[in-house]
């Protein structure tokens, strides 16, 4: 969806990043739920501090009414392991074990460690039995990642006994791996000829993750920047890896980290929902009781003030699409408090978003709106992960001349606020809105409160003081002053102030590649030719390793017996508003929310507007109206509503892939007290916005055409694919058209252009042929007591709604037609992207479940392996869009994209070939059915519906379609529309 509040989708929040590992999953469509006994799930319930049970020590049990919860934090008596249970009455039940893993140089050492862990370990002693669990499996998560100061193993599953199974792997994993060099060289790095170069390369898939992460600009800033702030402690260093420190990195130091960091001491354990705590522990207690207590690791992590400071270093550059003279980024930073203070470090959050997001915040008066800069800079924000805490303000896309203009703003503005504090009613919604999201329902709220207390937990805090919102949220609205007595606490005489810039260099990125260059020259230089022979022979040991088959019957696995037969079914009832407007309702336990959502589509063809329709969507909530503006409207949203979203639409006929529904999208929710006013909201935005705001209409401009521009760095996988298939279908042809590389360039020569007049009158042709009624529906989840509000609500906005579209542009466009199949895109990233697509067959169509089981099967089988382990990339694999059609094969940041289209390609040739196994079905299945199970939000229950028509009795033929699939199908659809069809297939590059 575009946007939740005018302005607020702009800022450039701190991007602290955690660095992740591929496979996660899942995406949600149907849910499961299983039960048990009620001694099993109440048992919880009656422990008291003090009580013991295998080997844990209750410490403390807390009630948190407002989440309907009960938090138990127990501790290992013999090792000091830390537990944390949420006992709660959810099915997607969620655990987590995570280390402290703070590092003391930036070789990505934990990085490499939580890759080389999932490799095999002593129970079940296979290659990377982490991915082959994904298709083993019903998880609804599984992941893993390395944060500032810990690592982190987080899965979640709605099945009891994939529980259980999952824990095994997962505490066999860290406690028990088989570390074994050939994976360190594989996940890692490693030195290897170049076959095509004739000479030698650096390959490794977290090298080439962290390169391809060093690639974006925006992710950079934030990285160098806070290296800058914090010398002398961990946070100095890159947890994840600085691809030139990485290989100095060797074997022996990545055991060593393990022996002293994984250890039960130096571990925090998350579980949360329904399932049983006394097995978990049991199991944990056997684990784990070989070791003895031992004290943790002490790295530095407070700063030493420093006074003020300015750094400038050099970049890559920011946009294709702005101005050359305004490529340089340019923050502040102050050094704030302990991020112990709970309540002051909630404080700081809920300063930060008043200080810096929306149109309302003193800081996007001051920076943005006077058009200094494009955007705020990747680290705007108050970044709470960090032992001592820090607020940023920054801008990007400024000139390098303005920089003293923008560091007295930034000073002016916190002094102003310091005097006169913030607006009253800014306050107020800014507390509403954190407790509408506390209230709201969401499928992985498990996973969700997981993240909010990990980076305190770690640090000592007691994880469930996080989780008292309320009165945190009441402490703050009674404490007088509270904003400027921050501001004279930490920015008025700032003992610690970093001022940051960095430069763009059109050359950086080769640059960089010299480096790499240098860097496996100095290493060559200091090895024998016994030396290299030495490093062929290791490498030829991974080559085999890689081809070996495995026997993966060490494995715990689910069997399509634990599939429930039937899909869950989400009632919903027909109806008709202000005459002739169709309503969806659904009615459910929605905690007091109203969720409202509409579809207007269009139902001729405007090709000259279209690529206008994601700027007017994000425009309808920053621009304001005649009669308001945005900052006075966006602290109504805030007030009323959990937020007001506009996006584009368009989805493809379930029997036609030549016929597809395009239009707009909207929605909100809110507490049941406020549906009047989010109605009324709506409707002021959707008939009232000002297009003429030339001047908030330039800065949108530019934020949007930055942003979009450096998210291909980060999500060129997603690209490359809307690329490939953009000529094959009408959808995939408006989707790129939307969302793809040339909307990335439509809105740099938009910008380029400067002719806001024009863009003004072609927003406004966009309303009107976008807003009809007659084309309208719309769907509401509530409770049953709220409907009828509802219901008068939606008749008021329908009154006023526009009953008929413009005929002035009234135009069919031309027809739909295949051209081009092949795209390459140069990008200055390290990295690289490809996707392969291919136009198929219909969503009803009988071969279109062999084709979604077929992706789930060359994925594990044959595209991991050779994309991610032998040529490098961070990931890769194929997938199945059966609305669209299409099927498709991509990779993400990958140093080798030629050799994997040809691996796209291989596959199919090897799997006509290939005996499939029954193992290999049942997994392959195994993976479909844990997409189409995953729980869902409250608010998406029915939406396939609404949608795009999918009804529950398609979704059950489906399902019975897919339990039928038999090996044979999947070579028969192989051979039919994929192998050799190249009038049909695309493939792009970036």
């Amino acid at each position: 969806m575009v946007g939740v509040l005018g302005g607020a989708r702009m800022l450039q929040v701190a991007r602290k990043t955690a660095w992740h590992s591929a496979g996660m999953r899942k995406a949600p469509l149907l849910a499961r739920y299983f039960s048990h006994s009620k001694s099993e799930s109440s048992q919880a319930s009656t422990l008291e501090p003090g009580s013991q049970l295998h080997g844990f020590t209750v410490e403390d049990v807390q009630a948190v009414s407002e989440l309907k919860l009960k938090a138990l934090r127990l501790r290992h008596q013999k090792t000091g392991l830390e537990w944390l249970h949420i006992d709660r009455d959810d099915n997607n039940n969620v655990f987590s074990i995570g280390f402290n893993t703070s590092v003391t140089d930036s070789t990505g050492v934990p990085h490499i460690l939580e890759h080389t862990t999932l490799c095999g370990s002593k129970k079940y002693p296979v290659r990377d039995p982490f991915f082959k669990m994904l298709n083993r499996s019903l998880s609804t998560f599984m992941n893993a990642w390395t944060a500032h100061d810990y690592t982190q193993y987080p899965f979640s599953t709605q099945n009891a006994q994939d529980y259980e199974n999952l824990q095994s792997v997962y505490l066999d994993a860290v406690f028990q791996p088989t570390l074994r060099e050939v994976d360190f060289r594989q996940e890692g790095w490693r030195m290897e000829r170049d076959q095509q170069e004739l000479g030698w390369k650096i390959k490794g898939v977290v090298y080439n993750e962290m390169k391809g992460a060093f690639s974006d600009a925006g992710s950079l800033f934030a990285t160098r920047a806070e290296q800058q702030m914090y010398p002398g402690t961990t946070y100095e260093n890159v947890s994840g890896g600085d691809p030139q420190k990485i290989p100095e990195l060797t074997y022996e130091a990545l055991v060593e980290f393990h022996r002293t960091r994984y250890h039960p001491s130096n571990a925090r354990v998350y579980s949360y929902g329904s399932f049983p705590l006394a097995p978990q522990l049991q199991r944990m207690d056997a684990a784990i009781s070989p070791y003895v207590r031992q004290s943790p690791i002490q790295v530095p992590m407070e700063v030493k003030p420093f006074g003020e400071r300015m750094v400038t270093e050099f970049g890559p550059v920011e946009s294709a699409a702005g101005p050359a003279d305004k490529q340089t980024k340019f923050s502040v930073s102050y050094l704030t408090n302990d991020m112990r203070n709970v309540y002051e470090s909630f404080a700081m959050s809920v300063f930060s978003g008043l200080l810096l997001q929306g149109a309302s915040a003193p800081m996007h008066k001051a920076l943005i709106d006077t058009h200094i800069g494009s955007d705020f800079s990747s680290n705007t924000g108050y970044s709470p992960f960090t032992r001592q805490t820090s607020l940023t303000v920054g801008l990007q896309g400024m000139a390098d001349k303005d920089i003293p203009m923008v560091e007295q703003r930034i000073s002016e503005t916190l002094a102003r606020v310091g005097e006169e504090g913030f607006e009253q009613r800014r306050i107020d919604a800014a507390l509403a809105s954190v407790e509408l999201a506390y209230k709201h329902k969401t499928s992985d709220f498990g996973l969700s409160l997981m993240r909010s207390v990990s980076t305190g937990w770690f640090h000592g805090v007691d994880p469930v003081e996080y989780l008292r919102v309320s009165e945190n949220v009441e402490r703050l609205r009674t404490d007088s002053g509270v904003f400027q007595k921050l501001v004279d606490r930490y920015f008025a005489n700032s003992p610690h102030k970093l001022k940051y810039v960095m430069l763009a260099d059109p050359k950086y990125m080769q640059g960089l590649e010299e480096k790499e260059h240098e860097l496996i020259q100095t290493k060559l230089a200091s090895l024998s030719s016994a030396d290299l022979a030495k490093i062929d022979e290791k490498n030829a040991e991974l080559a085999e390793e890689q081809m070996r088959k495995e026997d993966l019957s060490s494995l715990p696995t689910l069997t399509l017996d634990d599939v429930a037969a039937d899909a869950q079914r989400y009632a919903v009832d027909m109806g008709v508003c202000a005459e002739s407007v169709p309503v969806q309702w659904r009615t459910a336990a929605t905690n007091g929310i109203s969720y409202m959502r509409a579809i207007n589509a269009v139902r001729d063809k405007y090709p000259d507007l279209w690529p206008f329709m994601p700027l007017f969507c994000e425009a309808l909530t920053y621009q304001g109206t005649g009669a308001r503006d945005m900052a006075e409207i966006e602290t109504d949203i805030r007030l009323h509503t959990g937020g007001i979203s506009f996006s584009p639409f368009v989805t493809t006929d379930l029997d036609n892939l030549g016929h597809i529904e395009a239009g707009i999208s909207f929605g909100s929710h809110c507490l049941d007290a406020h549906i009047d006013k989010m109605y009324a909201l709506i409707s002021e935005l959707l008939r009232e916005t000002n297009f003429a705001n030339s001047s908030r209409l330039r800065t949108l401009l530019a934020a949007m055409a930055t942003n979009m521009y450096n998210d291909v760095a980060y999500s060129g996988h997603a690209f490359a694919r809307r690329l490939a298939a953009s000529t094959l279908t009408p959808e995939m042809d408006a989707v790129e058209a939307l969302s793809g590389i040339s909307q990335v360039r439509f809105l740099g020569d938009l910008r380029r252009s400067g002719d806001l007049a024009r863009i003004t009158e072609r927003l406004e042709q966009v309303r009107d042929v976008v807003f009809d009624r007659s084309t309208l529906r719309t769907a509401v989840t509530a409770n049953a007591g709220s409907a009828e509000a509802n219901q008068q609500a939606l008749e008021q906005m329908l009154a006023k709604y526009p009953t008929e579209a413009s005929d002035a542009l009234r135009s069919q466009g031309a027809k739909f037609a295949s051209s081009a199949s092949r795209f390459f895109c140069p990008l200055p990233v390290s990295t690289n992207y490809a996707a392969q697509a291919t136009r198929c067959i219909p969503y009803t169509h009988p071969d279109s479940v062999k084709l979604q089981v077929l992706a789930k099967f060359l994925t594990p089988a044959f595209l991991h392996r050779e994309i991610r382990e032998r040529n490098g990339a961070y990931g890769g694999g194929a997938s199945f869009a059966s609305v669209q059609g299409i099927f498709s094969f991509f990779s993400y940041r990958d140093p080798m994209p030629r050799e994997t289209m040809q691996t796209f390609n291989r596959s199919l040739e090897w799997l006509l070939t290939h005996e499939i196994s029954d193992r290999e079905m049942r997994e392959a299945k195994l993976s479909v059915f844990g997409d189409l199970d995953a729980p869902l939000s409250v608010s998406d229950e029915g939406m396939a519906y609404f949608t795009a028509g999918i009804t529950d009795d398609m979704r059950q033929e489906r399902r019975e379609r897919f339990f039928a699939v038999t090996a044979q199908d999947l070579r028969q659809v192989a051979q039919q529309y994929l192998a050799g069809n190249e009038a049909q297939s695309r493939t792009a590059w970036i």
